[in-house]
């Protein structure tokens, strides 16, 4: 990740609102309604998305560059967009009230193991989300955690999902009959101060609050997903659709699929041009040059077949814990992602345009 100014720091506390509870967004596009509108079948595809979060960028985008326009027009696709709290991706799905969206893939995998009805189809952007410890804990590394009082935005956090999997490699127990760490749920802009106050050992964050929470209490690092071998190429956000449009409307989910790796390899390439869209189409609040920055140090590069790896991943080593229902790890992949003819597996922008990238 790169370093940011300290210009930065007075916007982090407001980009994390957008992780922490992502609310309705003010952009409108092809008749969109508001949540808890009318159902999907109205048009082919419904698009869930929110306002007040940098790393939604590639959706905004999506949204406000006409990809999503360009991409349904060219398929013969109908669609809107419909305005969500992400937090209800859940009961919106089951509800039929939407057919895609993009979410953090570590948080969905239990949902998914547990009968959600989707599948991802694309990973947009790597790793941001970071443990710490306070100087002097005595802990070092993720070795160390056995018997620790670890604090976390929730249970079923992609933070939680990715900590099991480098604790069991460590020989620590993180299964219900064998569970040697303590999990400790916090809102995530208290948990820095949960482990200022010692009231836990370590804490999961995600970006900014994370680089936030570094910079003002000097707390030690001990986990970065961005760097760490095992975690760096995978991707944490996510474009899905629902298993019902890609089974009965691949065209739909295949267009929506190079809509989103179109927009999001902008962001990569355009940081400075992504964030300026975001805030005139009020989208996410703050000042441009700033979001530009934080923008810019997350990886904005957009994959299939490295989503699909992701996938492949976490349910391996999820099925070897105990973590998931499923006994072959191919099962739960099989269900959990989707790939369509007429998808490239990246693009790249470059002098205003798009090139494909292939395997």
């Amino acid at each position: 990740m790169k370093k940011l100014t300290k210009r930065v720091l007075s916007a982090m506390m407001v980009a994390a609102l957008g992780i922490t509870g992502l609310t309705s967004c003010s952009k409108k596009s092809e008749g969109s309604s508001v949540a808890g509108g009318q159902s999907s079948g109205d048009v082919d595809i419904v698009i869930g998305t929110a306002n007040g979060s940098l790393c939604l960028a590639p959706l905004h985008i999506a949204i406000d560059n006409g990809y999503f326009e360009e991409e349904f027009k060219a398929a013969g696709v109908t669609w809107r967009v419909e305005e969500i709290d992400l937090g209800n991706i859940s009961e919106l799905v089951a509800s039929n009230k939407i057919d895609a969206s993009t979410q953090l893939a570590g948080a969905m995998i239990p949902q998914i193991d547990n009968g959600l009805e989707i599948t991802f189809t694309a990973g947009l952007h790597t790793g941001c989300t970071k443990y710490y410890t306070k100087e002097g804990s005595g802990i070092e590394s993720v070795a160390d955690l056995k018997g620790k009082k670890i604090g976390v935005p929730g249970i079923g956090d992609s933070s939680v999902i990715a900590l099991k999997r480098l604790l069991y490699d460590n020989g620590i127990g993180v299964t219900t009959e064998n569970l040697e760490v303590e999990w400790v749920v916090y809102g995530l802009t208290d948990l820095p101060l949960a482990l200022e106050n010692g009231a836990v050992d370590v804490v999961a964050l995600h970006d900014p609050v994370a680089y936030s929470a570094e910079q003002e209490y000097g707390f030690k690092k001990i986990l970065d997903l961005s760097t760490d071998e095992k975690f760096k190429n995978e991707y944490c956000c996510m474009a899905f659709v629902t298993t019902k449009l890609a089974k009965e409307n691949p065209k739909a989910a295949a267009a929506y699929t190079r809509a989103m790796l179109k927009a999001s390899a902008f962001v990569q390439a355009n940081p400075e041009e992504a964030a300026k869209i975001q805030i005139e189409h009020n989208q996410c609040s703050g000042d441009p040059e700033i979001n530009a920055e934080l923008l810019a140090s997350y990886n904005y590069g957009p994959s299939v077949s490295i989503a699909k790896e992701t996938i492949t991943n976490a349910a391996s080593e999820l099925v070897r814990i105990g973590e998931l229902k499923a006994d072959d790890p191919s099962v739960f992949v099989d269900k959990a992602f989707t790939a369509f003819d007429g998808v490239p597996d990246s693009f790249r922008y470059e002098n205003g345009e798009f090139v494909e990238v292939n395997q």
